[in-house]
């Protein structure tokens, strides 16, 4: 039987987190290429946990390199029904500062990759809901965790999700200042799309690493941005472990439920070649 698995997607120096123990890493080869590197398996607070560096060991792929559907579908087949996922966002409010967190419930899709945010498509047509795109039991934990180690947390906040490499331009990032919006980054929104497809609980710890640029005294430099993303992987050693300890046993929260009613391709009609490549996420239902 398949183990029960706790996914953390992150930074390369997350998988040095006190207590992360029986260490190995596994190659996956999955039917849509490449994960962004070997993924780590292990030990964390009793539990069996699965680490991906989002950008490979040394930070070698930009955002929209990523493989979003090869990542979720490698931890799919190793087992993950959950998924921490840690990542450095701007800030587009006052008082979000550098290195708070914002436990985000929301996203806004400023990309060009909708067909790669799903495993859908070659003769099977499915829709999951989305109006909720995070799990809302496990960004509760987070925020009861957050909580409990006196970060500076906030609770909610809608991630607006843009491709780059480059950072916005200040008309974009005062665009979305004016418009209300809480953080902005290039990597969380087809992570998101993915594990819910995938009956994966998705959750993310939004770790604000500069003000963006719609704050004209406040100019976003790389080694800004560094040195804070070091900070923020601090915290989020200090967090993750507690998050882990505090997730069930059993996988059944609405997310990993979410295919149930999705699909408008009747089962006689699959493909069996996108079946094949799917089964990892379309076991229950063959």
């Amino acid at each position: 039987m398949t183990k029960h698995r706790i996914g953390i997607i992150g930074g390369t120096g997350l998988y040095n987190i006190e207590g992360f123990t029986s260490q190995q890493w596994v190659k996956v080869k999955t039917p849509f290429g490449n994960p962004s590197d070997a993924l780590l398996t292990g030990k964390l607070a009793g539990r069996d946990v699965v680490f991906l560096p989002r950008h490979g060991r040394g930070h070698r792929i930009l955002p929209s390199e990523l493989n979003h559907r090869a990542n979720i579908w490698a931890m799919k087949k190793l087992g993950v029904q959950w998924i921490i996922s840690v990542s450095a966002v701007g800030s587009l409010q006052e008082k979000y500062r550098p290195c708070d967190i914002v436990v985000i419930d929301q996203f806004l899709d400023r990309t060009k990759q909708s067909t790669n945010h799903t495993f859908f498509g070659r003769g099977i047509v499915a829709h999951v809901a989305f109006a909720a795109p995070i799990s809302e039991e496990l960004r509760k934990i987070f925020v009861r965790t957050a909580k409990a180690a006196k970060a500076r947390f906030h609770d909610g906040g809608t991630y607006v999700c843009m491709e780059g490499p480059a950072f916005s331009t200040r008309a974009e990032s005062l665009a979305n200042h004016r418009a209300g919006y809480d953080v902005i980054g290039m990597t969380n929104l087809g992570e998101a799309k993915c594990a819910r497809e995938a009956e994966i609980a998705y959750a993310t710890l939004a770790m604000a690493t500069d003000y963006d640029c719609w704050k004209e005294e406040e100019h976003v430099t790389l080694e800004m941005v560094i040195a804070n993303l070091h900070r923020n992987a601090d915290t989020a050693k200090k967090i993750v472990a507690q998050i882990v300890a505090q997730i069930p046993a059993e996988p059944n929260w609405k997310a990993h439920s979410a295919l149930n009613h999705a699909f408008l391709t009747d089962k006689k009609n699959w493909p069996k070649n996108t079946v094949a490549e799917l089964k990892p996420i379309l076991a229950k239902y063959l």
